[in-house]
């Protein structure tokens, strides 16, 4: 598993620095260096802590055949839509769109959707700490329960709402007011493969509709 694990991992950081680097022109885009320090970091401490203490929840993690119809749309949609928006901002940069438009996002903003984004990659450790059947895809195991502890007891789907902080942090965090609308677009997709997987519990896991009666909110505390 070792092996693999650094190939993958090797290939998701020169990909990452390459979509988020590479359009800025320059080496001296900080903001970028910055993001790709807290996503390598959290990765690399995430999968060493899952390596050591859930190494069964660490395989689902690397497993990302979808079988449903409608999550193979969400993927198709998804991951065009977040290539746009992780590039964006390295063109926001290079020609300075932001900049000419608002003044450029203020340092002070950017530190903070950075921190913001450490919060999100905690909120998903917590999440896989609770749940060793939080898988990357949606499907049911033997054995499998219905989660109500940590963070589980505050939404029903809190590893989603640590997606959606990181949506909503990522293009400020690189220093990008352009890039906003096209991450925006990625919510609705979450709530749609949301919807899905819930339809999916409530089906195949026992207790699942209960406890969507005991937790009233799906992503958002008081809201939704």
């Amino acid at each position: 598993m070792l092996r693999k694990l650094a190939l993958r991992f090797a290939i998701t950081a020169s990909l990452a620095a390459a979509l988020i680097l590479l359009p800025t022109g320059t080496l001296r885009f900080w903001p970028g260096w910055v993001f790709l320090g807290i996503f390598l970091g959290s990765s690399i401490a995430f999968t060493a802590y899952l390596f050591r203490h859930d190494p069964q929840l660490l395989e689902r993690r690397m497993q990302n055949s979808e079988s449903a119809r409608e999550q193979k749309i969400f993927r198709m949609i998804w991951i065009p839509l977040w290539i746009v928006g992780i590039t964006l901002p390295g063109f926001d940069y290079r020609f300075g769109w932001s900049r000419t438009i608002a003044g450029g996002v203020p340092v002070w903003l950017i530190l903070l959707c950075q921190a913001l984004l450490l919060c999100a990659f905690l909120i998903v450790n917590q999440v896989m700490q609770a749940n060793t059947f939080a898988s990357s895809t949606i499907q049911v195991e033997p054995g499998q329960k219905v989660i109500s502890t940590g963070p589980y007891r505050i939404v029903r789907h809190p590893m989603y709402s640590g997606f959606v902080l990181l949506i909503l942090a990522t293009p400020l965090a690189l220093g990008s007011y352009v890039a906003l609308p096209v991450f925006a677009l990625l919510i609705p997709l979450l709530v749609y493969r949301l919807i899905n997987e819930e339809k999916t519990l409530r089906r195949e896991l026992a207790g699942y509709a209960d406890y969507c009666q005991r937790t009233r909110f799906r992503l958002v505390p008081f809201v939704y």
